[in-house]
């Protein structure tokens, strides 16, 4: 009976290796960086300078649950979906 289980454990371990390698070298970091995309995402607030994902730099003049009114220049404000924003600014001018 022992010499089964080791052939059934030997023939399902590289299975279960290549699960915990996709898990913690795949899965697991891009769950990760999705959380802390989502935390940035929550705390935009009116003020801030951000990078959108085109690469177009502003300010923040509105926010909602969905979009956000960035201003480019003078006069020139763009709505953009909230998710389209890649960063927040964080230099100093």
């Amino acid at each position: 009976m022992d010499a089964e289980l080791m052939a059934q454990l030997s023939s399902w371990g590289p299975i279960i290796i290549l699960v915990l390698f996709f898990y913690f070298l795949l899965y697991r970091p891009q769950k990760q960086a999705q959380k802390k995309r989502d935390a940035m995402l929550a705390a935009l607030k009116v003020g801030d300078e951000i990078i959108t994902l085109g690469g177009m730099h502003g300010r923040i003049t509105a926010i909602d649950e969905k979009t956000v009114t960035l201003r480019a220049a003078d006069n020139v404000n763009i709505v953009f979906e909230r998710s389209a924003i890649s960063a927040v600014n964080t230099e100093q001018e």
